[in-house]
């Protein structure tokens, strides 16, 4: 089943379903985009362009996001934040009049009920502790310890300051343990290298 989407190319802004991204809306296009989301459904698209310039290509994978809080600026700005519902691909481009981008996508049903095995979890959590305390993060790690899987994988997917290419990757992750077991790798090599992405925007 396909669907129409808005979208917004941002390199390094990865949103993962169940999660949510703080947005500062300010150009004219996006911010017709966002009056045009909140008229119809509140969807926006996040997706990765694969180069900079007007319209450079996209990423295949990119992940629907839902209006959840929005606050009117001065000047047409907008904050937003936006709730992560799905995953999609997208199909192909949509010729439209709009300032804005839009695609058909298919949407990914990924499981909500998936979960690590206890090996996988305490693994993810080990490595997280390492990397936090390498980086030098204040972490509740009390608070972590009662989180549920996805929200464990995703939420370190989502604000781990990796290079775009890697939060690609982990978007792209066939299933949440492929995400775990990725997520640890790259803490692992951006904890040795120390070349994890200073400019994401997460």
């Amino acid at each position: 089943m396909t669907t129409r989407l808005s979208i917004f190319p941002l390199p390094g802004a990865l949103l993962f379903p169940r999660m949510q991204l703080p947005l500062h809306i300010f150009e004219p296009r996006y911010r017709a985009m966002v009056t045009d989301s909140l008229a119809r459904d509140r969807r926006i698209g996040m997706i990765q362009p694969k180069a900079s310039g007007d319209k450079p290509p996209l990423f295949e994978i990119g992940c629907v996001g839902r209006i959840a809080e929005v606050e009117a600026l001065d000047g047409g700005r907008f904050d937003i934040v936006l709730e992560g519902l799905s995953r999609f691909r997208v199909v192909r481009e949509l010729d439209v009049t709009t300032l804005f981008r839009q695609i058909e996508a298919e949407l990914i049903a990924d499981s909500d009920d998936e979960v690590l095995s206890l090996g996988a979890r305490a693994s993810l959590e080990m490595e997280s502790r390492r990397f936090a305390d390498a980086q030098g993060y204040a972490v509740d790690w009390e608070a972590v310890s009662r989180l549920d899987d996805a929200s464990l994988v995703n939420g370190i997917a989502q604000i781990a300051p990796f290079d775009p290419a890697a939060k690609q990757a982990l978007l792209e992750a066939d299933s949440l343990s492929d995400r775990a077991d990725l997520t640890v790798q790259l803490m692992q090599f951006f904890g040795r290298h120390g070349d994890a992405d200073e400019g994401t925007l997460q």
